[in-house]
């Protein structure tokens, strides 16, 4: 009796000392904090609304939430070589009027389509030229590509929207398929490219590299700068698609769109526990940074707060997140 007592502790104890490296490693993880802090919001948005946990509300939640979490694939890879790029929200604007305006045009749909993506690379890759081969700051480079890009887009439509889209159009941000919402299998497909890419490939490797020691990267012989120009060019094509999404859904080219988006989609970054400094991060932490942000936003459209109060409780929860962030990292 005795030795079967001592065997089944033995057994207990082997299994609690399994369970505590897998417990300490899901702690560290930069995703597992936005998870819990994912869990509260939605928790107390639950108890203050009983309009929250409605089928329709959740749709149109994770509608919202598609655009930003496109577009904050983007930032991430670029966050994580210590860049940022604030261009993507007229980047986003200019895709999407190029688009519907080379439609009514009478372009067909794959070269208007095809134009309108390639237009946001095109911006990508230059804010990649400036910062990895000119050695330029990268918030003063995107600073002033959001300048020209939202310029862009008002010379080509006038400060006008674009109207006279054809119905079929409306597939890529209104129609469901297998039951999911279009937009929403469009984000889960970025989502998914962008896991692969980060966590099972060289390149991935290389660009967590740079953000941790750019310079160790150079000395052991990769060349760095084609790495950061890739991250941009990623960065304007994912601004490009999300641009895509929205004149599909609002069914006209909006060349106003776009305001405040590249401050969201750094936001769903480090919420998602990313270090704005480079080097860590991972991409299913930005899903769940974006996730929170829209949840967020919805709950309080839903109680009434004013926005200019939704402004100040967002900044707070972001600076909270940096904080978090970097005691983390210590």
């Amino acid at each position: 009796m005795q030795q079967g007592a001592q065997v089944n502790t033995s057994i207990n104890r082997a299994g609690t000392q399994g369970l505590r490296p897998n417990l300490a490693r899901l702690v560290r993880s930069p995703a597992f904090y936005p998870f819990i802090g994912l869990l509260l919001v939605t928790a107390v948005m639950i108890v203050a609304s009983d309009n929250f946990l409605t089928a329709s509300n959740l749709s149109n939640i994770a509608r919202q939430v598609s655009i930003n979490a496109i577009i904050a694939v983007g930032m991430t890879c670029v966050i994580l070589t210590g860049g940022i790029d604030l261009s993507v929200g007229p980047v986003m604007a200019l895709s999407g009027t190029l688009t519907a305006g080379l439609m009514v045009a009478g372009l067909p749909p794959g070269l208007a389509i095809g134009a309108g993506l390639l237009i946001g690379v095109a911006f990508g890759i230059g804010n990649g030229l400036f910062v990895a081969y000119l050695h330029m700051p990268p918030i003063i480079v995107t600073l002033a590509t959001m300048g020209i890009a939202r310029g862009f887009g008002l010379m080509y439509t006038d400060g006008y929207p674009i109207s006279g889209l054809p119905e079929w159009f409306g597939f890529f941000g209104r129609a469901s398929l297998l039951g999911i919402q279009v937009p929403i299998l469009i984000m889960l497909v970025t989502y998914l490219v962008a896991y692969v890419l980060l966590q099972h490939t060289r390149i991935g490797r290389y660009i967590y590299a740079i953000g941790g020691n750019e310079e160790a990267v150079r000395l052991s012989g990769v060349r760095a700068a084609r790495f950061k120009l890739l991250v941009y060019g990623i960065s304007g094509l994912t601004a490009a698609i999300a641009g895509l999404v929205l004149t599909s859904r609002l069914m006209s080219g909006q060349p106003n769109a776009g305001i405040g988006f590249e401050l969201d989609a750094i936001a769903a970054v480090v919420l998602g526990g990313a270090s704005i400094a480079g080097g860590r991060g991972v991409i299913v932490g930005t899903l769940l940074g974006a996730m929170l942000l829209g949840v967020l936003n919805n709950g309080l459209n839903m109680l009434g707060v004013s926005p200019y109060v939704q402004s100040v409780i967002k900044g707070a929860i972001i600076l909270l997140a940096i904080f978090i962030s970097r005691q983390r990292h210590k």
